[in-house]
């Protein structure tokens, strides 16, 4: 099932999208899904369901085996430049994206990579250091932050290079409270400045409050796709998919924030 708005810009367009491995096992089987510019989507599953990979082939960094997928009406494959400048990957293990001494130089990175001019550089720092609330941390080693305040400034160098999509991969495993609530807030600002935010977890109490949709995939597979509510009224045991208002009212309340 695929949910279809046809009052936003289609931001991603996969058609019978497949992954299989030399193994012959496939990861990813016949995916049909719309993304759209400026949506929060919420894709949850159990693990192995096949979030990761699809992450990775959102971005590029893994190609499919069959079908077709699309960024902007364009290829994926033919997209390079504009879809490293357009969509930033936080990991779940955020150590690995730490490429910077201290909070100041890991967020220059990425604008120094694409040789920005050293004005547009300073400006983009102090904005993302602001927006972040990581400026009485810019000269902190990055990586004696708290698991929490890594994945702000993994959002941070993302925001610094001026990408407008952020995919989260599991933002929330191995975080405490705080932690969680830190990223959280993160998702809630990116919404309200009208980024484009996808979040693959299969922790939907914490997060499903701030999902304009919710996909399901198990399998390799879509499952559902639609308003969150709806989708939950449909979930099936099979997919690994625990409804969260056991403890919460609604899909409205499933935040921690």
């Amino acid at each position: 099932m695929t949910c279809t708005d046809t009052s936003k810009k289609t931001l991603f367009s996969a058609r019978a999208l497949r992954k299989k491995f030399p193994n012959n096992f496939e990861a990813l089987s016949g995916v049909d899904l719309d993304i759209f510019e400026g949506e929060c989507l919420v894709i949850a599953g159990a693990n192995g369901s096949g979030k990761t990979l699809l992450m990775r082939m959102l971005a590029g960094l893994s190609g499919p085996t069959g079908g077709s997928l699309f960024f902007k009406g364009k290829p994926v494959s033919e997209c390079g430049k504009i879809l490293r400048r357009s969509v930033g990957l936080v990991f779940q293990d955020s150590d690995s994206q730490i490429l910077g001494e201290t909070v100041e130089e890991d967020i220059r990175f990425g604008p120094e990579n694409l040789k920005l001019p050293p004005r547009e550089i300073e400006e983009r720092l102090e904005q993302t250091l602001t927006a972040l609330e990581l400026t009485e941390k810019r000269d902190f080693a990055a990586r004696r932050l708290s698991g929490g305040e890594k994945r702000r400034l993994a959002v941070a160098g993302i925001l610094a290079m001026g990408c407008e999509t952020v995919i989260m991969d599991e933002p929330f495993a191995n975080m405490d409270w705080p932690g969680v609530v830190q990223v959280l807030t993160i998702v809630k600002a990116l919404k309200e400045r009208g980024k484009t935010v996808i979040v693959l977890t299969h922790e939907l109490e914490k997060v499903l409050a701030f999902a304009d949709r919710l996909v399901i995939l198990a399998g390799g597979k879509i499952r559902d796709d639609g308003e969150s509510e709806a989708v939950l009224n449909r979930l099936d045991p099979a997919w690994g998919v625990r409804d969260p208002r056991g403890v919460y009212r609604s899909a409205q309340d499933c935040t921690w924030l």
